[in-house]
């Protein structure tokens, strides 16, 4: 209840500071020999949309709170009604973790942490995106990437026709009116529990690796070992609780027999003509989510091989249908009870058409950037589970459990390469699941947030990876906005959205363009001095106070506040050329390449135009702290002098000097190679002629 008494208040101290700084604009542009009306409209308009990011916040944590407060988690026994089959045969899940070029291990640990993921119905399928037919190195790539989804697939192939068997003694020793020893029953049930906790044990990562030695701990503790401790745990109960029903003991031999029982496999849709080849995550999917439930026969061509409908009894495969998909990347964990509690959370409400957990940070960063861009992670967490309360809900892609039937309801058809190819998920930009949640709410469906950490992913280790990823993350919002505002012209059902359902879903998308012409307004316009009001500085406070707040509740230091906080000032011009891209899709019609986020031990390097960009940073904000100190606004001076400061230390801890000159140097080279060979490329036609 604090929390919520603290943020409401935070709210409107936000709106009465903005108003009074706003009140102060005004004025000043309607003196005599005031300030000009047009900078007295640029500074409203910057202060309105930093103002605005404040207020969407506030409200999410707001919302956060709320659900907090009512949450209760899903009980086990009704988590165990999944293996009762007396309900009825659970819901079908098949977990879909699209892969490109993803090193072995990494690829393992998502794997494993799915088939850990507790559920009596699932299968595994790693969509395998590498070049096909590339150079060695690539083909070896690829190669050990299919054996160790063989050897994973046979592993747990021989686990579970050892506890299948167990469950077919148990049917035959306790069939008819045979005598029944519940108590021995009991104790081989738990023995069998405990042999299977060991056998979960042995799939702990070997941590070989110092850069990764945060992520095979997190693995090992919170994904082996837990089911480990969950199967050990229910052993206990066995042993030491009363005597079970027959009925229970035939659950608890079902539950076994189903804990091991998944197929896991590969598919590589490349190898396929007839199939997208669009070098995205989105089309990836959509090319297997169409194959859902449909007997097929490969045909070879002279272009290559094409997949065809068939009769079942004349395929060459068939890929099972499928209720539900987890949609996993190939860097992300589930913990062992993701899908038990989502599928639940589904089954309570058929139009809910994604449920998931915004995925937290590995924990234990070694590095000093990797536990900064966590934090931002963690803070996204709390930020997205308020969006639920107001019904504004986006759906994040690294690890969403999604409705089929609402799939097939946003269901489209494109033309590549002369094939007719099904869309689910849009690949119009490069966050595609942004944009299908406006696809799915425009047709009534809803997105639920559950409000528990059972997910993570990996963060990147260095500035290059993060600059590919952020550019990545804010580029498409624009183009997305127009389905937004169809959206509001046409709801679904009638039902227009609310209005903080509408701020936040606008706020979401438009974050990245208003940062970046923020800082471009702050830092080129020459605003009068006339216009400096303390109050419009002070508008952000609440907001502040409040984000260091709740890095702590995630872990971090009042320390790791302004850390924090010279990321995000550095994070502007990422956010820049990524809304950059945006424009020039809209305006060129082509989309964006779709840029992954390298995933290696070794240092990225930096655009140089990105590095150019943090090292006037810090040139800039002086310069605006000195033109302030000039005309005596020495609040403004001061802030401006802070984020001098902060930009400084950003540039020297999270890029590193010598890093950055040799992101410089390796730019310029790239750059004068290319100048060469446009050189030679004009001159090659006159030398023939």
């Amino acid at each position: 209840m604090r929390d919520l008494t603290v943020t409401a208040l935070a709210m409107v101290a936000t709106v009465l500071a903005f108003l009074l700084g706003a009140d102060h604009v005004v004025a000043s542009a309607w003196a005599p020999g005031g300030a000009p009306a047009w900078q007295a409209a640029m500074a409203l308009l910057l202060f309105a949309g930093l103002s605005y990011g404040s207020l969407v916040y506030l409200l999410a944590r707001f919302g956060h709170g709320c659900r907090q407060q009512g949450f209760t988690s899903l009980g086990r026994p009704e988590l165990d009604s999944v293996y009762d089959e007396h309900a009825g045969p659970a819901p079908r899940v098949c977990v879909l973790v699209p892969s490109y070029k993803e090193e072995l291990r990494v690829v393992r640990q998502t794997l494993l942490s799915a088939a850990l993921s507790e559920y009596p119905a699932k299968r595994i399928v790693l969509l395998l995106d590498d070049p096909r037919g590339g150079p060695g190195a690539d083909a070896d790539a690829l190669q050990a990437t299919r054996e160790l989804v063989a050897a994973l697939h046979a592993r747990f192939e021989q686990a579970a026709q050892r506890l299948e068997r167990e469950l077919a003694g148990f049917m035959f020793r306790t069939a008819g009116a045979r005598a029944f020893d519940a108590a021995a029953e009991a104790q081989r049930a738990a023995g069998l529990y405990e042999a299977l906790a060991a056998w979960v044990e042995q799939l702990a990562e070997p941590q070989a690796d110092a850069a990764f030695a945060h992520v095979d701990d997190f693995f090992n503790r919170h994904i082996v070992q837990a089911a480990a401790h969950a199967h050990r745990e229910r052993a206990a109960q066995l042993r030491a609780g009363r005597a079970p029903t027959r009925r229970e003991l035939r659950l608890e031999f079902q539950r076994l027999a189903t804990l091991l029982r998944m197929d896991i496999s590969a598919f590589e849709r490349k190898r396929f003509d007839n199939l997208s080849h669009a070098p995205n995550k989105a089309m990836n999917l959509n090319s297997y989510i169409a194959l859902l439930g449909r007997a097929l026969r490969i045909e070879p061509t002279a272009q290559g091989e094409l997949l065809r409908e068939v009769p079942e009894e004349a395929a060459d495969f068939a890929v099972p249908a499928a209720d539900y998909l987890l949609t996993l990347d190939a860097d992300s964990l589930v913990r062992p009870d993701y899908l038990l509690k989502l599928t639940a959370v589904m089954a309570r409400d058929e139009r809910i058409a994604v449920a998931q957990t915004p995925y937290s940070s590995h924990p234990g960063a070694p590095g000093l950037l990797e536990r900064c861009a966590g934090a931002q992670t963690d803070i996204q967490y709390l930020v997205h589970q308020g969006f639920t309360f107001f019904g504004a809900t986006y759906w994040v892609g690294a690890n969403a459990l999604l409705r089929v039937a609402a799939l097939q309801d946003i269901r489209e058809t494109v033309v590549e390469r002369g094939f007719e190819v099904p869309v689910f998920i849009q690949d119009k930009t490069v966050i595609e699941d942004t944009g299908s949640t406006l696809d799915l709410v425009r047709r009534g469906w809803t997105l639920h947030n559950h409000p528990e950490r059972l997910a993570y992913s990996a963060t990147p280790p260095d500035f290059g990876a993060l600059i590919i990823q952020r550019r990545r993350w804010a580029n498409g919002g624009l183009i997305i906005l127009a389905d937004l505002l169809r959206y509001v012209a046409r709801p679904a059902h009638g039902a227009r959205p609310g209005l903080c359902e509408l701020l936040i879903r606008a706020h979401y998308l438009l974050s990245p363009t208003l940062s970046s012409l923020g800082v471009a307004l702050l830092a080129l316009l020459p605003l009068d001095p006339a216009l400096a009001s303390p109050w419009l500085a002070l508008s952000a406070l609440p907001y502040l106070l409040l984000y260091a707040q709740d890095l702590r509740r995630c872990g971090y230091g009042w320390r790791d506040f302004v850390r924090v906080y010279a990321l995000n000032l550095m994070l502007v011009p990422v956010n820049a050329a990524g809304v950059l891209q945006s424009l020039r899709q809209m305006l060129l019609r082509r989309k964006a390449a779709f840029a992954r986020t390298p995933k290696v031990g070794d240092r990225t390097a930096s655009p140089a135009g990105h590095v150019a960009a943090q090292l006037s940073l810090p040139a800039l904000a002086l310069a605006g702290a000195l033109l302030a100190a000039h005309h005596g606004q020495w609040l403004l001076s001061g802030f401006a002098a802070f984020n001098a400061l902060c930009l400084a230390y950003g540039l020297a801890r999270f890029i590193g000097v010598g890093a950055a000159c040799a992101d410089l140097k390796l730019g310029a080279a790239a750059w004068l190679s290319r100048a060469r060979r446009g050189l030679r490329q004009r001159l090659q036609p006159r030398r023939t002629a």
